[in-house]
């Protein structure tokens, strides 16, 4: 990289020490950019610093955590234009802190005098008082002295468009849309987020609406879990004209309605082992009501240097809060609230799909390299499978149009699948990853091909679970200068079989199948400020892998995909 290019960056350095000031090795040190996105993750080495280089000027947020220390969290890191943001990070057990000591556009700066060194390594009967002075971070100052109504306020707006059926890993979502997502801090300890999507098939013409408040309390000594309110409304369109004709016949559009109060926690039971729980409790209005609760909750156990143990645990709803990132980010909330649950008809009988997972992980860090392997077995109640059929091939009352495209939900009954997988992430440095996985589990296979299908339940009986093997690759970075960042993933699997999205509890990255592409690109602005604009351009399963034809009779087919083509754009800005 040029001298000139170089005076465009900015970077964060630090050192991490613990309240007796020595340096500590294997501290987890992440960054994260003004949507709370994870960008990079380091290790601390034997002296304790750590650098992240070539960053594009903005405000970042840096979290570091340690086995037997409480994490240390500072935000609203300024980084300028050739200049580095020096750290000085204090882990204690019982109050960690890290303060902002200096912006300098040379050289390292030195945090703390020889004399205090001398103080906190030498002065016993006075470390406590100091450590306990030391927690007055100007941060949490601000929070214990001002009490403001609405302080810290953040959010971000976005304007999204898309082809195809744009079916995500989990659930169902309209291809067009404006969605908005708020933050603001209450009080100085509470934070209130409100968000919401307005959204708009383009194919079928249906719309849907979502709305969600979450609050959490975020005082040092919380003990209030998040609290999440979510209510969605999409309307069905009309297979045909004929959508539950006979006695059940429903007089124009169907809606489909639901209501969700989730509850989440985490705590630290010993110094090696934390838990992260919660329940969802959903109430889904269409053509009955359907009450449901999924709890869920994700256990670790640290081994230190030998990496850690995670086991998790699901009943009903995908537990998005074990898949996203575990701060909670805006952009994490627009992804769920426009997922809506899967929803299927079984004879003229609304089913939501329900899954019960069981996973076991492990994963280690070594230096720039991290290594996963994880193991599950899940039972799924009335799998809801996207599937294209001609019209009159099988009956509406087992059909539920798609909300997002022209095919249409189908109920595949139930089914008990078993699976494992491995990776290896290798961190190249200036924001680039690479991952490669591999892994096996059980895939739905159609059975006597050349047999027509002739109503909805000989089909589901013509499916048996096999064992396939799969393989995919994913790579991640920033372009200097531009600052476009780019996430391509391909996933590998045979021909033949229908292979269900598997949602990982204690695995960062969900492979999906085909191949994916992901590309957002800042917009430079000249009116300078904390705002910004970015686009962004999605293209999933690229190579309509995964299609699984279904011969009828008369020479017809019907398609069973899991992972639709789809091709999406967007505009945000991010304030």
């Amino acid at each position: 990289m040029a001298a000139s290019d170089l005076r465009v960056f900015g970077a964060i350095e630090g050192e991490v020490r613990d309240a007796a000031g020595i340096r500590q090795l294997g501290a987890t040190v992440r960054l994260y950019d003004r949507q709370e996105q994870e960008v990079a993750r380091q290790l601390t080495g034997p002296d304790g610093v750590f650098r992240f280089p070539a960053l594009s000027p903005d405000l970042y947020s840096i979290r570091v955590s340690l086995a037997s220390y409480i994490p240390a969290v500072r935000q609203q890191i300024l980084v300028r234009a050739g200049a580095n943001s020096y750290l000085a990070i204090q882990l204690a057990t019982i109050f960690s802190t890290i303060e902002l000591v200096s912006i300098v556009p040379h050289g390292p700066v030195q945090a703390v005098s020889d004399d205090w060194k001398w103080v906190l390594r030498s002065a016993n009967a006075t470390r406590p008082v100091l450590r306990f002075r030391s927690i007055l971070d100007p941060v949490l100052e601000v929070k214990r002295t001002d009490r403001k109504l609405f302080t810290a306020t953040r959010g971000m707006m976005r304007l999204s468009a898309g082809d195809g059926a744009p079916t995500a890993l989990l659930g169902s979502e309209p291809d067009l849309g404006t969605a908005f997502a708020l933050a603001t801090s209450v009080f100085g300890d509470n934070e209130l987020r409100v968000s919401g999507n307005l959204g708009l098939s383009t194919n079928t013409g249906a719309s849907a609406t979502s709305f969600r408040t979450r609050y959490t309390r975020t005082g040092p000594h919380s003990v209030t879990p998040d609290v999440e309110l979510t209510v969605r409304q999409t309307a069905i369109r009309q297979a045909s004209l004929g959508l539950l004709t006979g006695p059940g016949a429903v007089q124009g559009t169907p809606t489909l309605r639901t209501m969700s109060l989730k509850l989440l926690d985490e705590q630290q039971v010993t110094d090696h082992l934390s838990v992260r729980y919660g329940v969802l409790l959903e109430s889904v209005v269409f053509l009955d009501r359907i009450n449901l609760m999924s709890p869920f909750a994700r256990f670790t156990y640290d081994l230190g240097e030998l990496g850690q143990v995670d086991l998790g645990y699901s009943s009903g709803a995908p537990a998005l809060d074990l898949l996203m990132p575990e701060n909670g980010t805006m952009a994490s909330d627009l992804t769920g609230l426009g997922l809506f649950p899967r929803v299927s008809l079984r004879e003229g009988r609304a089913r939501v799909q329900r899954t019960d997972n069981y996973e076991l992980g492990y994963r280690k860090m070594e230096r720039s390299r991290v290594y996963s392997a994880a193991m599950y077995i899940e039972n799924v109640r009335d799998a809801a499978m996207t599937v294209a059929a001609p019209a009159g091939l099988l009956p509406a009352s087992d059909l539920l149009p798609d909300i997002s495209s022209n095919a249409s939900i189908f109920n595949l009954g139930n089914y008990r699948a078993m699976g494992y997988m491995a990776s290896v992430l290798q961190d190249f440095g200036s924001g680039w990853t690479a991952s490669v996985a591999a892994g096996a589990g059980d895939a739905l296979t159609p059975m006597e091909v050349g047999a027509a299908v002739l109503e909805a339940g000989e089909l589901r009986k013509r499916f048996k679970t096999t064992h396939r093997q799969w393989a995919a690759l994913r790579m991640t970075g920033a372009i200097p200068v531009t600052d476009t960042r780019i996430a391509a993933s391909y996933m590998w699997s045979p021909d033949g079989a229908l292979t269900p999205a598997h949602a990982w509890l204690t695995q960062r990255w969900q492979p999906q199948t085909g191949l994916n592409v992901q590309i957002r690109q800042p917009i430079p602005s000249s009116g300078g400020g904390p705002s910004r604009w970015e686009m962004n351009a999605e293209v999933r399963n690229l190579l309509a892998q995964g299609y699984v034809p279904i011969p009828g009779p008369d020479g017809q087919s019907l398609y069973f995909v899991q992972f639709p083509r789809s091709l999406r754009g967007g505009l945000s800005f991010i304030f």
